[in-house]
């Protein structure tokens, strides 16, 4: 799977992710802090990542900053994105069922390597819900409006 990844500085797990997405069979294309070409700030490197989604060049996506919530909030103005901040492997399964997620946000402070394993095993390893209740939601998101 492609995924894209976006961060604005190479601390905490932002090169360890880049690397377990690579050991577990993933292609990341890398944005921000990870590539000598691209501005680094996080609004622009988790806008990037996200349009790869939008666009169809990569599967999902995962964005990195200090708090994860200026990554997550940025990935979420751009059209058909679904970002979640996600600090544990419960609540990252739980985005990716209920709420068909397509974006992880990731704090680069408050996620430990550890962590960061158990939350890429939920997240990898849940499904969207095929649950009338819970696609009614996601499909109510489009009629919201734009990010």
């Amino acid at each position: 799977m492609r995924v894209a990844v976006a961060t604005d500085e190479l601390v905490g797990v932002a090169e360890p992710l880049v690397e377990e997405l690579r050991k577990r069979g993933h292609e990341p294309v890398v944005h921000g802090a990870l590539s000598d070409a691209e501005r680094d700030d996080w609004a622009w490197a988790s806008e990037a990542a996200a349009r790869d989604v939008a666009e169809g060049r990569a599967d999902q996506a995962i964005v990195c900053c200090w708090t994860g919530t200026g990554a997550s909030i940025a990935a979420n103005k751009v059209s058909g994105i679904r970002a979640a901040l996600c600090g544990d492997a419960q609540t990252a399964e739980g985005a990716r069922r209920w709420n068909d997620a397509n974006v992880l946000a990731l704090s680069l402070r408050a996620t430990s390597e550890p962590e960061l394993a158990e939350i890429l095993d939920a997240w990898f390893g849940a499904a969207p819900s095929s649950e009338a209740e819970d696609r009614a939601n996601v499909e109510h998101l489009d009629e919201i409006g734009p990010g």
